[in-house]
This record gives structure tokens, C-alpha cells and sequence, in this order.
């Protein structure tokens, strides 16, 4: 029997295909008119439409269908006729699949359930590679038989290809992590790809070389026997563009079937690249499966296959890069070890023949020798033992390093060699006004060392405590700490800083900034000890605390057990190496003769130089004794020569008396001579002294540096005298004549003042007629007047070191702002741009007014004449009070400066490279020169492309002290 109430319901509901429902005409199919349904499948209908669960229904022997809303994507363009259709014709191509499942219910089997089963749909217009879990579920009739077949199901193909997606992507990132050559990688990839045929049918994998050719590495699922070209697979495109390429018409190229399976019609070419790179580093072909929808899903998977190939291939070219590094580095270490042993060997014959006719001079004909003589003997005897110190070391690192030494052990009182080696300090160190403890007692027992390597440890502690302590004491001191013995060299000098301490024992490296008695040495001292300690068995620490001092700890096993036995002596009586302790102690000593403050000046009398003397006064730098000497002996009978021992006592002495030249060492303790050079730079006082830079850094690279640094000359080491004083020679007459211009300049300013002087009496005489056109040439002639005495005003200012003083009264800043912008006028209606004012407070500052109007002109021409042509043509002057300063801002919208630029800006004749405005270049120099004199400064910023802002802070007139009544 029917049921009235459900028909009306399900006639009156059930979403979108409740109405399809409705408007069949269900008396031409098997079911029959809707009046005469069973009330059971008026039941599943109406739960059914309702659903929101893809449901449907097949209903009587036929296996009619009923469906819902939610079930109507999954028919695809089946539906609609899908809707009262047998489920055996609408389901055809899956119905040897599915049918007997259906089947199995019908024959009374219990609900089936079924997970991400694969189903070749077609729904689509083509055969289409789907997922589903779904289950079958008997639905009775009104007689309590089997009426039909509910299915409910949920279609996973996102799911399960999502998940296959992603295991191959796990397979290609850890099976080519494990790879290490790029034939490897790239058949670890196209194996991955060959393992999902279903999303991949065919892969290529192509590299591009050296010379930019693509070479194929890998190929999957297609053999190709036609050539293969770049434009085979549109690889150019790719290359080219970065972007993938979709390719069609494969199968008219290869044939439909191949291996028993359809060729795919279509590819995708994408670039084997990483974020970022402009250039891929291959070309991925990847098959379109056509048995899926190439939709955005599809195409990011393949992307990250290639992605995921580009890291791969990266990861290898990378390690592979810096294999082929790390044997580079070693080939070149070996190399350099061989190097400085060969080197080091061939050094020391000629030294050997330096030193030994030196020390008989000295020895021998002492009495016969000058005082000029034999200081010059010294300093080749000093250089001579520096050197073989040098070499020595050199050549002591590298036999280590190419495991070459041959160290002898022997039983030794270590107590008295230490006590010895320290106390040949003694005399240099008490001489620096310091202390130097030694606490080496009696040892228990003989301990096992090479006395010659303990020599160098000792000593080479020993001399880098002294180097960097400027007071207090040295400690040495010996004791037994259990079953180990060490050596502990302290001192109270300038302490190492925390970061710097896990690098003081590499090779070559030094404390930037460490102040100490010398910039000089080879780098490798404190590498040398620890590579020797570690050669006894032993180690080396150090701990130290910035402004306290440094304290080194060597550690040595007790006894012989951790020694090779074939390289243990008997004892013996070897006293120290005389001249490794010499060399130590000679450098030490040479180092106090830069611990005064006070220069050593010599040369021609001011005023009264010497016959054939060029005369100048000449500052040289360099922290080291016998250059400082060389140099002075070299200038002193042409020039004054005032020699310090560092940038800082060099700047405190140029700011004293300015110099005609500076020479400078690069290389010093504290400042060193570029930071010398920066500090003379900045201040208008000395910034155009002729910097000269010595340095033991040669080439091209170096020279360079140097002069973009600032300096006006750079002059390598070892120069020859007449080298040098060519140099400085040819930079002070550079100076002379520069003075000479400002000098001149100076006085063409004041009688040309003079000669304008007339002219100011005369526009005002002509103001005050009754005349109205006299009245307005007066005007003009006073205003032309004013201004060119203020372009004078600028004229002098640039010519000497501080303008005029300024008096109390100061300048009116809105009054002469005003002034600056009625006399540009003519250049802003010009080039047709805008000059914004905000009127400033009415303030004075301590500046006359024409060198105000020097540095306002100066700064609001400059601004005006490179904008020029640009879109946007504004200037805006404000200026505001601020602490006792008058900050005072011109900003633009022209095209900025280059930050290369920025440094130079203020540099007097300075042009930026590329500027086409015209001028003499000494507009911005002058401006910085007044501006700084009077107690101020001027600061730019720029934005390339966007505009500059000068600012510049003026110290403001102080107010008048109120008077008494």
C-alpha cells in the first residue's frame, strides 16, 4: 500500500533532484506511476532526497535509480539521464566490478564495505581513474523482502592520489639524499618516477652543461627514436621563459599504443629549478596521464617534482663543489707546506750570511765604527734575527704540518730550563717598568720533553705576554697537578675579548683592535705552541678577562708512556738555543722604543732649513722602532720630521701643529692608518692634508684600496729612498700650491669687495629718489651687490680654516631664507619647479648673515639644478629649534645620490660620475667648511631615485643677559 503523506512530501521536497524526480514520467518506466510506489520506497526515497550524504538507490529487479543532491557529482555527465535508469546500463564500464557485489545482496549476502576502490569511470568523455568507499545495504519492501539496494558512498580519488603524490616525493628526497654524483640523482629520480605510472606515464630528465646544452640524464616509460633536439620538447622555450610548457599531439608523433599501453597525448615541460634562481638548471618532461584531469592539483604535483629534483641535484652539485674545494684547500695546504718549508730552507743561508759579517762589524771593529755606522749595523742585525725568527717558525709549523718533525724526548730538570728561558726576559721586562715573578721549584721528577720545542713555548708565551702588557708584572710559575705537570705563563696586561678567545690559537690570526707594544708579527706563535704541546701529548687553554690580563696554562703528562719509545734519549747537556733567545729578546727589546709618547723630531729648523733642503713639515706614523728611524734619517735633512708610534699620537699631533704631509703605517696597534686617515678626513682642519699610507701589502688590489680609501698616495714596501722622497716631495708642493690658491683667492675676494663697496652706497643713494624707475634700479643694484658680497663671503670662507666671527648678533634666518629664495627665482622658473618654505622661527644664529646665505644658496641651488626634467620638482626648506641648535632641512624630489657617492659628497672639486649639472664643485665643500668652523655640522641622506635631505644644525645666538637696574 501507498502512503499519501510521504508522496506529498517527496512531491514537495528533496532539493534539486526531488524536482528532476518529479518531473519524470515514472508510468513509462519499470517502476510505474509514483501513486502506485510501495509506502517502503516512498520511505527510502524521502530519507534519501533529504540526505546530504551522496546516497542512491537501486530499486527492483531492474535496478532502478534514484539519487540525491549530493549525489550528483559523482555521475558526472551522466546525470541527468542517470535518474530513473537501470544501474547496469547507466554503470556499464564499472559493472564487472561493482555488479557483483549487487548481485551478492540480491541473493540474500549481508551490506558490503568497500575502501578507496579503484573504479575506471567514465563520466567525463573519457575513462577516468577514480577512488571510492562506499558500501551496499539491502532495503526491504512492504512484504519483507528484498525491495532494493541503498549505496552510500564517498568518492577518495583526491585522497588516495594525494597520498600515492606523496610517497614518491618521500622516495625521490631520501633516496637522492643519499646520492653523491649526478648520474645517481637523476636515476634515483626517474626510478621514483618510474614506480607511478599511473601519474607519470613517461618522465625525461635533462641537465644543461658548461656550455648551456641540455643532455638528457634519465627517460621512463617512452623510448625515442627520432633525434632529440631542443625543440623536440620545447626545452629552449622553457629554458628560456622559466615556466613550464604544455606539449600536445604525442600520440601522432609516437603512435597511439606502446607496450600494450596508450601513449598520453599530452606533456608538461617544467624547469628543473629552485626559488629564486633566473636560470633552471634542467628541464623535467612529465606525461599527462589520460586518466586524469589535468587540473591546478595535477600541474603543482608535477611542479614539485621538479622542485624536488632541483634540490636534489642541487644538494649533490653543492656537495660535489665543495669536495672538489675541500681538495682544492688541501692540495693548497699541502702546497703551501711544501712551499714554506722549501722557502724557509732557502731563506736561511742568505740570513746565515747577513748575520754572521754583521756580527763581526759589531764585534770586531766596534772602535772603528761611526756612531751613524753602527746604529745602521744594529738595525740590519735586529731585522736579520726578526727574520730568522720568522723563518724558524715557519719553518717549524710546516714540518708539523706535513708530519715531518722529528721531535726528540729526553728527561729534563724542567724546572731550571723554564727558570732560565723566563729570566733572559728579565732585563726587557724590568726596562718596560714592569715585574717578572718566577716560581719554578724543584720538580719530584724528570719530565720528558724536546728541550728545543719547550723553548719556543716558553718563549713564545713569554713574548706574547710582554707584547700586551703595558703594566704590572709577568708570571711564570711550574707545578704538578696529579699525574700531569704545568707551565702557567700570566700576565696583567690588555686582556682578550670572550669572542675572540676559541679563535687565538688558528693560524694567522690576530685580535683586530688589540692594543699592544707592536701591530707586527706572522700570526702563527700561539698556533706554533699549541701544535708543539699537542706533539707531548699534552694541551694548552687560556682564560682571560679584558682590562685584568691573560693567563696561558700548558698541561703535560708525567712520564713517557704516552711517547713514541723510538724517539726517546738518554739525557743530555744542551743548553738553550742561543739564537731563537736572542732573536725573542732582540724583538722584545725593540719594541720599548715605542712606548714613549714623546715624538722624535728632527730635521731643518723651522725658518732656517738646512743648504739644498726642500723644507716642509712632515708626520710619520709607524708603531715599528728601526722604520720609524729609516724613515726620519731618510726626510731629515730636507724636511722638519715629527715620527710617532701610532694613528692616535699621529692625530693628537696633527691636530697640534697641522702637517704639510702625513706618512702613515697601515698596520698599527689601536688606530691604525686607515682609521688615522677617516679621522683626519672628518675633521675641516686637516682634511686636506696629503695623506701618504705605507704598507707591506703590494699589488694592484691593495693600491686601490688605499686611494679609494682617501689617501693621496700609497707607497709599498721595502720603496727605495728616492721613491720616497719623490713621493713626499711631489704632495707637498700639491699642498704649497694649494695653500698659494686659497691664499689668492682670498685676496682677489677682498679687493673685488672692495670694488663693490661703491656700488651697495650707490643702489641705496638711488632708493631714496623720488624717481620711481631709479627707485627699482636702486633696488636691483643693491640686491646684485648683497649678493655677490655674500658669494665672497663664501669665497673666503673656503679659502682659510674659519670664517669671520660672528659677533653676538648673529644672522636672522627668515630674513636672509627670504633673500635666497627671491635670487634662485630665476633658476626655479627655469626648470619650472616649486620651492615649499616654512617659515622658521625668528631665530639667529651664530653665523653673519652672507655666510648664512653662502651655505642657504649653496644647499637650495644644489638642489634645484640636478632636478631638472624630473616629474615631480619640489624643494622644501624648513627649519625648527631644537637644544640650543637651529636644524635647518632642504629636502628634494630630484634623483638622489648613489651611495658610492655619499662618502665623497663634501670633498672640495668633487663630481658624482654621470652628473651632467654644471658648477665648479666646491658649492658643498664650502658649505660643510663654514658650517663645521662656526660649531655645526651638515649631514646628507639619500634615496636613489626618490630625493635628497640635507641637515644641517647651527648653534643658535644665546640670548642677552638681562641688565641690572
Amino acid at each position: 500500500m501507498k502512503a499519501p503523506g510521504l508522496s506529498v512530501t517527496v512531491l514537495s521536497g528533496g532539493g534539486e533532484m526531488g524536482k528532476l524526480l518529479r518531473s519524470i514520467d515514472w508510468a513509462r518506466t519499470k517502476l510505474g506511476p509514483m501513486r502506485n510506489w510501495p509506502t517502503s520506497l516512498w520511505t527510502i526515497v524521502g530519507m534519501l532526497l533529504e540526505n546530504r550524504f551522496p546516497m542512491l538507490l537501486w530499486w527492483g529487479e531492474d535496478l532502478i535509480q534514484i539519487y540525491n543532491d549530493a549525489y550528483r557529482e559523482i555521475l558526472g555527465d551522466k546525470h541527468p539521464r542517470a535518474m530513473g535508469a537501470p544501474g547496469p546500463e547507466v554503470w556499464a564500464e564499472i559493472w564487472h566490478i561493482i555488479g557483483p557485489m549487487v548481485q551478492g545482496i540480491q541473493e540474500g549476502g549481508a551490506a558490503t564495505w568497500s575502501e578507496h576502490l579503484y573504479l575506471p569511470m567514465r563520466r567525463k568523455g573519457f575513462v577516468e581513474e577514480t577512488y571510492f568507499t562506499f558500501s551496499y545495504s539491502p532495503v526491504p519492501d512492504d512484504s519483507g523482502g528484498l525491495g532494493g539496494v541503498l549505496v552510500t558512498c564517498q568518492e577518495t580519488t583526491e585522497q588516495v592520489l594525494s597520498e600515492r603524490r606523496l610517497r614518491m616525493l618521500q622516495e625521490i628526497a631520501v633516496r637522492a639524499a643519499a646520492t653523491r654524483t649526478l648520474e645517481q640523482t637523476c636515476e634515483f629520480v626517474a626510478e621514483a618516477l618510474r614506480r607511478n605510472p599511473s601519474d607519470v606515464p613517461f618522465s625525461r630528465l635533462y641537465l644543461v652543461d658548461e656550455r648551456g646544452h641540455a643532455r638528457l640524464m634519465a627517460n621512463t616509460g617512452l623510448d625515442v627514436s627520432e633525434p632529440d633536439t631542443s625543440d623536440s620538447w620545447s626545452l629552449g622555450a622553457v629554458l628560456e621563459s622559466a615556466r613550464p610548457v604544455q606539449l600536445r599531439g604525442l600520440r601522432a608523433r609516437f603512435g597511439a599504443q606502446r607496450e600494450g599501453a596508450p601513449v598520453p597525448d599530452e606533456a608538461l615541460a617544467l624547469p628543473v629549478s629552485r626559488p629564486g634562481e633566473s636560470r633552471p638548471m634542467g628541464v623535467l618532461v612529465a606525461g599527462l596521464s589520460p586518466h586524469l584531469v589535468f587540473d591546478e592539483r595535477y600541474r603543482g604535483f608535477l611542479e614539485l617534482v621538479a622542485g624536488q629534483a632541483a634540490t636534489a641535484i642541487a644538494n649533490v652539485r653543492v656537495l660535489r663543489e665543495a669536495e672538489q674545494r675541500a681538495e682544492a684547500l688541501a692540495e693548497l695546504d699541502r702546497a703551501k707546506t711544501v712551499f714554506f718549508s722549501n722557502v724557509s730552507h732557502e731563506f736561511r743561508t742568505p740570513l746565515t750570511l747577513m748575520l754572521g759579517p754583521v756580527e763581526d762589524l759589531l764585534a770586531e771593529r766596534q772602535g772603528a765604527l761611526s756612531e751613524a755606522q753602527r746604529r745602521q749595523l744594529d738595525v740590519i742585525h735586529r731585522g736579520g734575527l726578526r727574520l730568522l725568527k720568522l723563518v724558524n717558525s715557519l719553518l717549524d709549523f710546516s714540518r708539523i704540518e706535513a708530519g715531518r718533525v722529528q721531535a726528540t724526548y729526553e728527561a729534563t730538570d724542567l724546572s731550571t730550563l723554564t727558570a732560565e728561558l723566563a729570566s733572559a726576559f728579565r732585563a726587557t721586562v724590568e726596562n718596560a717598568g714592569l715585574r717578572l715573578t718566577v716560581d719554578c721549584p724543584p720538580p719530584p721528577e724528570p719530565v720528558w720533553v724536546d728541550r728545543q720545542m719547550w723553548e719556543k713555548i716558553v718563549l713564545n708565551l713569554l713574548s706574547n705576554a710582554f707584547k700586551f702588557t703595558f703594566e704590572g708584572e709577568l708570571r711564570v710559575s711550574l707545578g704538578w697537578r696529579d699525574d700531569r705537570v704545568e707551565l702557567t705563563v700570566a700576565d696583567t696586561g690588555t686582556g682578550i675579548p670572550a669572542e675572540e678567545l676559541p679563535r687565538i690559537f688558528d693560524r694567522f690570526h690576530r685580535v683586530e683592535g688589540a692594543k699592544g707594544r707592536s701591530y707586527e708579527g706572522s700570526g702563527i706563535g700561539l698556533a706554533l705552541v699549541q701544535e708543539l704541546v699537542k706533539l707531548h701529548g699534552g694541551d694548552v687553554r687560556v682564560q682571560s678577562t679584558v682590562g685584568q690580563g691573560t693567563t696561558f696554562t700548558v698541561s703535560l703528562p708525567r712520564g713517557k708512556a704516552h711517547l713514541p719509545a723510538e724517539r726517546l734519549v738518554e739525557a743530555r747537556s744542551v743548553a738553550a738555543h742561543p739564537v731563537g733567545e736572542t732573536a725573542f729578546i732582540q724583538e722584545a727589546s725593540g719594541w720599548l722604543a715605542g712606548d714613549t709618547s714623546v715624538a722624535t723630531v728632527r730635521g731643518a729648523v723651522p725658518g732656517a732649513p738646512a743648504t739644498g733642503a726642500f723644507g716642509g713639515h712632515i708626520l710619520v706614523a709607524d708603531d715599528n722602532p728601526d722604520m720609524r728611524e729609516y724613515v726620519v734619517r731618510l726626510l731629515e735633512g730636507r724636511f722638519t720630521v715629527v715620527a710617532v708610534e701610532d694613528g692616535r699620537a699621529a692625530l693628537e699631533a696633527a691636530r697640534g701643529r697641522v702637517p704639510d704631509v702625513v706618512l702613515s703605517d697601515v698596520m698599527m696597534p689601536g688606530l691604525d692608518g686607515f682609521g688615522l686617515l677617516r679621522e683626519l678626513r672628518a675633521d675641516p682642519r686637516t682634511a686636506s692634508i696629503p695623506v701618504i699610507l705605507l704598507s707591506a701589502r703590494a699589488g694592484e688590489e691593495a693600491t686601490i684600496e688605499g686611494l679609494t680609501a682617501g689617501a693621496n698616495d700609497y707607497l709599498v714596501k721595502p720603496f727605495s729612498a728616492r721613491e720616497l722622497l719623490a713621493r713626499v716631495e711631489g704632495n707637498v708642493r700639491a699642498a704649497r700650491a694649494r695653500q698659494d690658491l686659497d691664499a689668492f683667492a682670498g685676496r682677489i675676494a677682498h679687493d673685488v669687495k672692495n670694488l663693490l663697496s661703491p656700488l651697495g652706497l650707490m643702489g641705496a643713494q638711488l632708493k631714496s629718489s623720488e624717481d620711481a624707475r631709479a627707485q627699482r634700479a636702486g633696488e636691483r643694484l643693491e640686491r646684485l651687490s648683497r649678493r655677490a658680497n655674500n658669494l665672497l663671503d663664501g669665497m673666503l670662507a673656503f679659502a682659510r680654516a674659519e670664517p669671520p666671527d660672528a659677533g653676538v648678533t648673529g644672522a636672522s634666518l627668515g630674513s636672509v631664507i627670504t633673500d635666497v629664495v627671491e635670487d634662485v627665482s630665476g633658476l626655479r622658473d627655469r626648470i619650472q619647479g616649486e620651492v615649499d618654505l616654512t617659515p622658521p622661527e625668528d631665530v639667529r644664529v651664530v653665523l653673519p648673515p652672507g655666510l648664512l646665505y653662502v651655505v642657504l644658496v649653496n644647499l637650495l641651488t644644489n638642489a634645484l639644478k640636478f632636478m631638472e626634467g624630473r616629474p615631480v620638482r619640489r624643494v622644501s626648506v624648513a627649519a625648527h629649534t631644537r637644544e640650543g641648535q637651529c636644524v635647518l632641512e632642504v629636502k628634494d624630489t630630484g634623483p638622489g645620490i648613489d651611495p658610492d657617492a655619499l662618502p665623497h659628497i663634501f670633498e672640495p672639486f668633487y663630481r658624482a660620475p654621470g652628473t651632467k649639472a654644471s658648477g665648479h664643485g666646491i658649492g658643498l665643500a664650502t658649505v660643510q667648511r663654514i658650517v663645521t668652523a662656526s660649531g655645526g655640522d651638515v649631514s646628507v641622506e639619500s634615496i636613489p631615485g626618490k630625493g635628497t635631505t640635507f641637515r644641517v644644525r647651527l648653534p643658535l645666538v644665546p640670548p642677552a643677559p638681562e641688565r641690572s637696574i
